[in-house]
């Protein structure tokens, strides 16, 4: 069977998470929903993702792992349908630093599946970042 050339379709589809409760977004502007969007969709754009779908909880607490489109991306992973998932940031993943590392040590590898924090400089497929734990136990303390 011939293999596509296309890199682009081998990539698969790139959930786009955007997340922010009220009390971020006293924060600053850079923190917007819509904001997050354009970054997202730019570093999708950067890391050869064409095919991407936005999942987004606005006005919801990050401590909270029981949020509408957090829980529909999870069930959206296990079903085998995303390949990537990109946040503003880790703390847009949660604020909970024990559930946030299972996600990123355990659940994500699990499914094959890359994560990329932009702000965070974090991207699974380079290697891991020994500083993404403390960002986790830095997030949970915000909160």
């Amino acid at each position: 069977m011939k293999q596509s050339n296309n890199k682009n379709h081998a990539l698969g589809t790139a959930a786009l998470y955007c997340r922010l409760s009220r009390d971020d977004n006293l924060d600053t502007e850079s923190n917007s929903i819509s904001n997050q969007k354009k970054i997202l969709q730019k570093t999708a754009k950067e890391k050869g993702y064409t095919d991407t779908i936005f999942f987004v909880d606005d006005g919801v607490t990050g401590t909270t792992m029981k949020r509408p489109d957090y829980q529909r991306m999870i069930q959206a992973i296990e079903a085998g349908y995303i390949s990537a998932v990109l946040v503003k940031d880790l703390s847009r993943l949660g604020r909970n630093y024990i559930e946030v590392g299972k996600l990123t040590e355990e659940f994500f590898p699990q499914h094959d599946v890359r994560l990329i924090a932009v702000s965070d400089g974090v991207d699974s497929n380079e290697g891991e970042n020994d500083f993404t734990p403390f960002k986790n136990i830095m997030n949970k303390a915000f909160a």
